[in-house]
């Protein structure tokens, strides 16, 4: 009964916490969005006495029944005013909560969401030692790149970026289950974005506000490296959201090369925010086009994926049970073997003793594994009926290795072959 109230009130914390990320992640995001569009729409001042007094340029807009004119200043105002809004503990209630989720979820619960024997062995407190240590050294890594010559270079920069970027997914998804992998790397992604505000951007504004109360000249330095971190950070903005979404889809992170899937989707999310920046921007420059090629690749990355992850037929099996060209291979392997022994494809016994040992522990109306306090996501599998009424999901999962989580009950390649074949051949209907 303990155990049942704890996994009981884990899952209503887990809950408020992810509720609170969601919102604080909604409020810094849509902040960031709007002011990346306000940039790129400033105008020249109606006014002339307004550039006078140092404006550089200003924006009317109507929302919600009212006009409102928003206006920058090319530096600073002559004086500054009583009120003065900052806009950052959006993003340190997103990190916050969201290192609280990863906490809750993916470290209390190592040895299922974030281990996968099958791709290394990891005690627990040794997968989030190097959890932990993935954090702190993005940021690190990310800005010795921003602080060294490189960091004059923008080009140079971003191929940096990228190169270590790529790396650290390869990494990842080599040491953590695929799920846990993604995770982790937009936790990672995430956390250099909130450093960026914290060690960079906010103390250069504020020291431009010293500055100007001082009544000294302002040094550009800080605010150029904290418009560099802004525009990281918007390009970043994509990734993360994919990132943290992936664990709804095991046909990506399932994929066998899941670090290659996961790279491109990160530069397809990058590339379509791109391709936004540049349409903002070209209000501008008004005879200018908007280019292209931000876009087409992001869409075509996209599309060469969704072709990449097509389906393929299980051996030994009809169509209805396939995989992905990214499935476990071992799946394949004793699918091909259960063939040549002539295992029947259709044992409707074996398939629910299996389901039973290894899945009902987890999926059933009062579950037995601990740290479980109801089915996940409300599929329960207790009864062959059931079974057959989540088939798709099933298979999906099997698939592609997601479950059982971090393979907590033991289920063997001939096991998840055997069940795969039997919905192949009709789930025992024929």
């Amino acid at each position: 009964m303990a155990d049942a109230l704890s996994g009981y009130l884990l899952d209503w914390l887990g809950l408020l916490v992810r509720w609170l990320h969601i919102v604080a992640a909604i409020a810094w995001i849509g902040a960031s969005f709007y002011f990346v569009w306000l940039d790129n729409h400033l105008e020249v001042p109606l006014d002339a006495r307004d550039a006078d007094e140092g404006i550089g340029g200003e924006v009317w807009a109507v929302h919600g029944g009212g006009f409102y004119r928003a206006q920058k200043y090319r530096l600073a105002p002559a004086a500054l005013p009583p009120t003065l809004h900052w806009f950052y503990w959006e993003a340190y209630t997103t990190w916050l909560s969201g290192f609280g989720l990863l906490c809750l979820l993916y470290f209390l619960r190592a040895d299922a969401y974030l281990i996968d024997p099958a791709v290394l062995p990891l005690a627990p407190g040794t997968a989030v030692a190097i959890a932990l240590a993935a954090l702190v050294g993005s940021w690190l890594v990310y800005d010795g790149l921003c602080r060294s010559a490189l960091g004059r270079h923008g080009t140079a920069l971003a191929l940096a970026i990228a190169a270590v970027t790529a790396v650290e997914a390869w990494g990842l998804c080599h040491v953590f289950s695929g799920r846990g992998a993604f995770l982790m790397f937009g936790a990672a992604l995430g956390t250099i974005m909130v450093a960026n505000v914290l060690f960079v951007i906010i103390p250069g504004q504020r020291e431009l506000v010293r500055a100007k109360r001082e009544g000294r000249p302002a040094d550009p330095g800080p605010g150029l490296r904290g418009k560099q971190r802004s525009v990281h950070n918007t390009y970043f903005t994509l990734p993360v959201l994919f990132a943290m979404l992936s664990n709804h889809y095991a046909l990506t992170y399932g994929a066998r090369h899941n670090w290659l899937v996961l790279l491109a989707l990160s530069f397809a999310g990058a590339c379509i925010r791109a391709w936004f920046v540049a349409r903002h921007r070209r209000r501008l420059e008004p005879a200018a086009r908007t280019p292209v090629l931000p876009a087409l690749l992001g869409l075509g990355t996209l599309a060469g994926l969704i072709l990449a992850l097509a389906p393929r037929a299980l051996p030994g099996a009809g169509a209805a049970a396939s995989l992905g060209t990214g499935a476990a291979v071992g799946s394949a392997a004793a699918a091909q073997e259960l063939a040549a022994r002539g295992a029947p494809p259709g044992d409707t016994a074996a398939v629910h003793e299996i389901v039973e040992h290894r899945c009902v522990p987890c999926h059933a109306v009062n579950p037995t594994q601990l740290g479980f306090a109801a089915a996940p996501n409300g599929i329960v599998l207790e009864t062959l009926e059931q079974l057959r009424a989540h088939l798709p999901e099933v298979q999906q999962q099997l698939a592609t290795r997601s479950m059982p989580l971090g393979n907590l009950t033991g289920m063997t390649d001939a096991e998840r072959a055997t069940v795969l074949m039997w919905i192949g051949h009709g789930a025992g209907r024929r």
